[in-house]
Order: C-alpha cells, then structure tokens, then sequence
C-alpha cells in the first residue's frame, strides 16, 4: 500500500450525464494497481470534504516515464460534486492501492462480466487486464442501466470484450429488464472449470446474482460498493456479512479483506 501521495490532475470531462472521468498523474508505484483495487482521494484544500472518498481505479497506463491513472466515477453528494469541478493541474491526495483485488486465472478461457451501473468500472479495468495478458480471451459483458443516455463506460468495454450485452431499466435500449435477468437467460450456456463469472453493482444486483448461482459450478468473484471513511481498516465502517470455511458466520472488513469477495460467501441482507 502506498502511503497519502499527491496525484496532479492532469484531465476531467464529463463522460455521459452525471459521470466524469478524472485522469491523474501518479506516483510509479500506482503501476502495481489491480483491477478491484481502489483509492482514497481528497482535496489537498482545507475547503474540500475532511473525509477522503473511495474510487474504483478504472485503468493505469504509462507514457514515457509518466504514470497516469483513471477515475470514472458517478456524482452523488457533496464531494462527488466538488471533484467534478476541479480542473487541469488541481493536486489531490491519493492513498493506494488498497484492497483486495480479482483474481484472474490464466485457465479461464470464457471470462464473464456483469456490471450494473457505476459498477461497471473494475470491471472495465479487469477486461483491459485479461486482454493483455491472456492469449486472445473470450470475454462477455452483461452491462445493465437505468436508461440509454446513463450507460457508463460503453465505449472502453466494447474494445476490450468480445460481445457487450445490454439491458435497461425502462427499455430504451438492449433488453427491458434487469441485467440479471438478461444473464438468466444465457445461463445454461456456461459451464465448465474454465469459466469464471466477476461482477460489481448495486447490492440487490449481486443478491440476484448469489441466487441465480447457487446451485452452479461457476466462480464468482464480487466487487462491493460499500462506504468507506479510511479505506486502511481503522474506523470498522465498511464491515460486510460473510460465512467462512466452518460456515460460521463471520464479520470482515471491505478496504481490506475486500472489496472483492466470492460470491458464495458474503451474506446479502433482504
């Protein structure tokens, strides 16, 4: 883990409506950032938020000797608010990587993604990895909205999966429903140990999903948005349900025991 840092913003545009994309200048150690992984930003300015915010990191690249990393991420309060107005040359303070990340198996040879929302964002940055790195992946995404003009990150997925699937809330566009809906229906079409499901959304999304896949073979890998004050594991904020190896139920901690878990084991609440 990195210790605080300062990261220089080096470009902001509003994505789609209500969703911007920041990219910093970092630190080189950013370059070991895996995709799950994620970072606690804050205004260097005594008139930002006092808490830092969590990101989900979408992508780190390199140019040159530089280190750049990218943030989309979806305007929802009061600091969210305060990002997206920031400009070019702004210093922030970054604390990361932290958490636990996916983990992507060489001998999965069918890669599923299922995002809803701004879920989507780990997701992205874990297809970009797996096409890198595994030779030529078979990667599907089931990409759910609630409508056609808020579907983000659409445009990086469709050039990193081999098929992008999409579902609305209200039917505009792809299929009328929910995204677990549209995966219910192609289910029966995966099986196999060279299949591995990883998903990140809104927590009725992954209770769907846990559902759907109870009684199937295939592992999957979660990412949970939870709400996070110190993202290192100090203030016992972001505390999820899990039931461990005895089946005992157990409390864990999502900034560092996750925010990734299986599927199988996080207890999602009615």
């Amino acid at each position: 883990m990195n210790p605080d840092t300062v990261a220089i913003i080096f470009s902001q545009r509003e994505m789609i409506r209500g969703h911007f994309l920041m990219t910093l200048q970092v630190p080189i150690s950013f370059r070991k950032s895996l995709p799950g992984q994620f970072v606690m930003i804050r205004m260097e300015s005594d008139h930002g938020p006092f808490l830092s915010r969590p990101l989900s990191i979408s992508s780190v690249y390199s140019k040159g000797n530089e280190t750049f990393m990218e943030l989309l991420y979806k305007v929802v309060g009061k600091g969210t608010k305060l990002f997206s107005r920031l400009k070019e040359g702004t210093a922030l303070r970054a604390a990361g990587p932290l958490g636990k990340g996916f983990d992507l198996s060489p001998s999965s040879r069918k890669i599923i993604l299922i995002a809803g929302g701004i879920g989507v964002v780990p997701l992205a940055f874990l297809a970009q990895r797996c096409r890198e790195r595994f030779p030529d992946p078979d990667i599907i995404c089931y990409l759910g909205a609630g409508e056609a003009g808020v579907i983000p990150g659409l445009e990086r997925l469709e050039q990193v999966c081999s098929e992008v699937k999409i579902s609305t809330d209200d039917g505009s566009r792809g299929y009328h429903g929910t995204v677990t809906e549209l995966f219910r229906q192609d289910l029966g079409c995966y099986n196999g140990d060279d299949v591995r499901i990883y998903s990140c959304g809104p927590r009725s999304m992954l209770r769907s999903l846990q559902t759907l896949l109870q009684d199937q073979p295939i592992a999957c890998q979660v990412s949970l948005e939870e709400r996070m004050a110190c993202g290192i594991g100090a203030c016992l904020g972001c505390v999820v349900r899990t039931r461990g190896d005895d089946g005992e139920e157990k409390l864990v901690r999502a900034c560092t025991e996750g925010p990734v878990f299986d599927i199988k084991r996080v207890i999602f609440e009615a």
